[in-house]
């Protein structure tokens, strides 16, 4: 089961477990849209995979399978995986 993060690991964004602007990586390293697109042009800076879209996990579940609560954010900002 996914863990849902809940930031972008790279401005701290909120992604909140039904934004539509998460990306995960095959790690589920995750990141918003925004930063995806722009600065890491759609390259994983842990793994220098690809990224896609986050699933939402339904509302009527989140109780029974709660999202992550643990922040990742990478300190020294996010470049793109050479």
């Amino acid at each position: 089961m996914l863990e849902l993060r809940p930031n972008c690991e790279c401005c701290d964004r909120d992604l909140p477990p039904e934004s539509e602007d998460a990306r995960i990586c095959t790690f589920e390293c995750t990141f918003c849209a925004d930063c995806v697109g722009g600065e890491l042009a759609g390259v994983c800076p842990n793994c220098g995979g690809g990224f896609v879209p986050r699933p939402i996990r339904p509302a009527h579940l989140l109780d029974r399978y709660p999202v992550s609560t643990k922040r990742v954010v990478k300190p020294e900002g996010c470049a793109r995986a050479a």
